[in-house]
């Protein structure tokens, strides 16, 4: 077998699903003995993911601009929806994700998901279950991954699986405090001054398909919520334009402050009421609400969005 495999995350790539490819990709060639996997991104990475990859030495994954014809193994997603562009016409060899599912294919396939606060949880775990090893580096990377997703395990999405992994993996990493460890990510995931409005948006965006439309939901994380203060109406002018020329029902960006625990969200919608009783607030004034105790679009948000408009 030489043909390449393709481990690939969702569109919007943020650092789960790029970290999920590059070792998921890095345990099949390892458990096969070969070197035909190889990992992908369906997008743009983000600065945290640059950032990590840099600090961790890896070099960045090859980016796909479409997948029709070519072998795929989906990571960290499994709605075509949100996969890259053509994925429909690939052959799917395996799904391995911790999100919902969503998913509809003509063969029977190897697919996994787990409940967990990321995928790169469940990789861990396969590198400890087949006794692995983990270098520093690779355990890094996973670890920087799983607290990301799991907002340094503030996130209603984190499982004791996953805080025993971030212990286990804090150790092989070599990271004394893995906690300011995750406060130094977010910071350089915060950092948005360099990046135009669409950019922070789009930095972390999926996909839902509802009854009632199409909506993408952005997510930011940040450890001081008044940096995004100035940018709020060339923010919401963004999902304005995003929506329409989208053809979306919604956009939304909630951003996240990680030591408030609550989200800041902004958006663009045709029915601002219903969106407002889907997510228990009230964006009548001015499309915008502060939501305490929301952090995860997974768990708290797409629920609610897909009870009320589906």
């Amino acid at each position: 077998m030489s043909e390449k495999i393709y481990v690939v995350g969702h569109r919007s790539p943020d650092l789960d699903s790029v970290v999920s490819a590059i070792s998921y990709a890095q345990l099949k060639n390892t458990m096969e003995k070969t070197n035909v996997y190889t990992p992908a991104v369906a997008g743009e990475l983000n600065q945290e993911t640059e950032y990590v990859l840099e600090k961790f030495g890896f070099n960045q994954p090859e980016k796909l601009e479409k997948a029709q014809g070519l072998k795929l193994i989906l990571v960290d997603h499994n709605e075509f929806s949100q996969a890259v562009e053509s994925a429909e016409e690939a052959e799917i060899l395996e799904v391995l994700d911790h999100h919902k599912v969503n998913f509809t294919y003509g063969q029977p396939i190897p697919f996994e998901v787990k409940p967990w606060g990321a995928t790169a949880s469940i990789i861990t775990q396969k590198f400890f279950d087949h006794s692995l090893e983990i270098n520093q580096n690779l355990a890094g990377l996973l670890l920087s991954a799983i607290l990301v997703d799991t907002v340094i395990t503030k996130s209603p999405t984190t499982t004791q699986k996953d805080a025993q992994i971030i212990e286990q993996l804090a150790q092989l990493a070599e990271v004394e405090n893995w906690e300011e460890f995750g406060v130094e990510i977010f910071k350089v995931r915060s950092n948005v001054s360099d990046l135009d409005a669409e950019e922070i948006i789009k930095g972390d965006f999926k996909d839902f398909n509802f009854s009632a439309g199409k909506f993408g939901v952005g997510q930011v994380e940040t450890v001081d919520l008044s940096e995004f203060d100035d940018r709020e109406k060339e923010l919401l002018e963004t999902l304005d334009k995003l929506r329409e020329s989208g053809e979306y029902h919604s956009t939304i960006l909630f951003i996240t402050d990680i030591i408030k625990e609550g989200s800041r969200f902004l958006i663009s919608s045709q029915d601002a009421k219903a969106l407002g009783e889907a997510l228990g607030a009230d964006f009548s004034e001015d499309n915008k609400a502060f939501i305490p105790g929301v952090m995860s679009r997974k768990k708290q948000v797409a629920p609610k969005l897909e009870e009320q408009f589906s």
